[in-house]
């Protein structure tokens, strides 16, 4: 087949979203299909590791759901995306978040091929996800175009489903298995022994690090050489450094800034505990499986998204959002308790094999191949019936 998928999110900066596409152009593209990307793209050419990317629109960065969104917010696209189109001939066309503004609602407004969408997103309101902001009468006759609806899991299928009913197929995110899995080392300066806890994320208001902080000032009493490392940045860095200054733990929280995904495992290896205090605003959660499939017991917030992949008790526990005391208990408890940290490293590691980027892309090329059948199943049964009716 020659796929098109379409991201509604700037191709050059990091994201849950752009990660997705870019595994099933490189598990489509080693099946031996056809693949383009179209994509907003702030360096506006193609990426050097991905050649079969198409650039389109200006980025323009927004704050939505207490992070930021780089999108294209151009209204002059129509024109470029259906040369596009027809010039590529796609069998399918895939879209990711179809109802964000710009590239996505074009990019279906002007398909004339097999149209998938996958949705993404977990929401409380219109305002907190763009492409609902437009409401259902603008994109409905959009909807209705689509042949195919994916979620990554039943908290984004809820969520899309309550402003437009209909059948969603639950395909989860996956993780390129091999490469998470291969041995990795601790570094360095964290090869001293000290109980770690690991938080890897963005610094922002959503991902509950101020609450951890306050946990881990009571997991110290119990575990006085316990180490919490901070793997990430954003604009909410600068407060917590001078909140952990100001409580006498600067020696004990470690800031590191931002980390490549080629530091990650060396990270995750120098942990015992992996921690996501979000709030909530999670569809998934992408980081619990690399813990996963790292063999890092976890500890997170019982949120939508997260318990659609961590079950309590068996790959980690799960705690009330915003509830630092609970944090605090959790944490401590395992910390304390290596041969438990076992246990549940073990189910971490037999749990994270059903998302394995090769099982997650069949499992998408074989809904193209239903959708396909239907249509052509569509197509072919309508001269019988206009002959009955003759």
């Amino acid at each position: 087949m020659k796929i098109g998928l379409v991201s509604p999110y700037d191709f050059s900066a990091p994201g849950g979203v752009r990660e997705h596409i870019a595994a099933l152009d490189a598990n489509f593209r080693e099946k031996g299909h056809q693949v383009v990307i179209l994509t907003p793209n702030s360096r506006d050419g193609r990426e050097e590791h991905h050649e079969n990317v198409i650039s389109l629109g200006r980025v323009t960065p927004l704050r939505i759901n207490g992070s930021t969104a780089r999108i294209t917010l151009s209204m002059w696209l129509m024109h470029r995306v259906r040369h596009i189109l027809r010039q590529e001939g796609f069998d399918v066309l895939h879209i990711h978040e179809p109802l964000m503004p710009a590239l996505p609602l074009t990019a279906l407004g002007c398909s004339e091929t097999l149209n998938v969408a996958t949705f993404h997103a977990h929401g409380q309101s219109y305002v907190s996800n763009l492409g609902y902001l437009f409401g259902k009468a603008f994109v409905r006759r959009r909807v209705r175009k689509l042949h195919g609806r994916i979620a990554v899991s039943a908290t984004a299928r809820d969520f899309v489903e309550s402003y437009f009913p209909g059948e969603y197929q639950i395909i989860p995110n996956g993780i390129e298995l091999g490469w998470w899995q291969q041995r990795a080392t601790p570094l360095p300066r964290f090869r001293d022994e000290r109980p770690t806890i690991l938080y890897l994320g963005r610094l922002e208001q959503r991902k509950g690090l101020k609450y951890l902080i306050r946990a881990f000032e009571l997991v110290r009493r119990e575990v006085p050489r316990a180490r919490l490392i901070v793997a990430g940045d954003g604009r909410l860095r600068a407060g917590f450094e001078r909140y952990v200054g100001r409580h006498d733990l600067a020696d004990d929280v470690l800031f590191t800034g931002f980390i490549s995904n080629e530091e990650k495992p060396r990270y995750f290896a120098s942990a015992d505990v992996f921690c996501a205090p979000s709030t909530g605003q999670e569809s998934f959660g992408i980081v619990l499986l690399e813990a996963m499939a790292c063999g890092r017991p976890i500890v997170a917030t019982n949120i939508h998204g997260y318990r659609d992949v961590v079950t309590h008790h068996r790959e980690g526990l799960l705690v009330p959002p915003r509830d630092h005391l609970s944090l605090a208990g959790a944490l401590t408890s395992l910390l304390t308790d290596a041969p438990r940290r076992d246990q549940l490293s073990e189910e971490c590691l037999r749990t994270v094999e059903q998302y394995s980027w090769t099982r997650v892309a069949s499992t998408i090329l074989n809904y193209y191949r239903e959708l396909r059948e239907q249509q052509s199943g569509s197509v072919a049964l309508v001269p019988r019936l206009q002959e009955e009716k003759a």
